[in-house]
């Protein structure tokens, strides 16, 4: 089975009510104060009924047992890559293209739009480490991401070097 990831399968258990209510004692959209925090966290949602009806109601078992094994299995995240990239606009698309090699055997990675306003966007390339380390060479890596060639928005890229805006 696949060891759970913070940002792909706890970070989309809270929601943003319970963000709002945690506030004053921890942010549990922030990977570190989660993980600060974690016996608390579990324990409030796994017994303690939390959160209060009134406010999302209680986590279902599937979700308390995913906190409890990524819990139990060291916090596995994300990692932020570190890549060249380019951006390309025809007349019928705009493309931004990650190219680079892994950090180790093994390793996955993907651009992911991390947020969106009017004027711009952001991607965000992700690495995800194997479960149990690999033997043998990084290997290298092109990822794209296609979109209409109608959407004119300044194009950003997120990666282990900072932000970045594409030209």
């Amino acid at each position: 089975m696949r060891t759970p990831v913070y940002e792909l399968h706890i970070k989309p258990l809270f929601r943003a009510t319970d963000r709002e209510h945690m506030a004053f004692s921890l942010d549990l959209w922030d990977y570190d104060s989660v993980v600060a925090n974690a016996d608390d966290v579990l324990a409030r949602v796994d017994g303690a009924g939390m959160p209060p009806d009134d406010s999302g109601g209680p986590w279902p078992e599937e979700w308390i047992a995913l906190f409890r094994r990524w819990h139990e299995s060291g916090h596995k995240r994300l990692e932020v890559g570190t890549a060249d990239f380019t951006l390309a606009r025809t007349a019928t698309a705009v493309t931004v293209t990650a190219t680079g090699t892994f950090p180790g055997a093994g390793f996955e990675g993907w651009l992911q739009l991390e947020s969106e306003t009017d004027s711009a966007k952001t991607y965000v390339l992700y690495f995800e480490a194997p479960d149990s380390p690999s033997a043998g060479t990084p290997a290298a890596f092109t990822r794209k991401e296609r979109y209409k060639a109608t959407d004119t928005r300044a194009v950003f890229v997120h990666d282990g070097k900072g932000v970045q805006e594409l030209h």
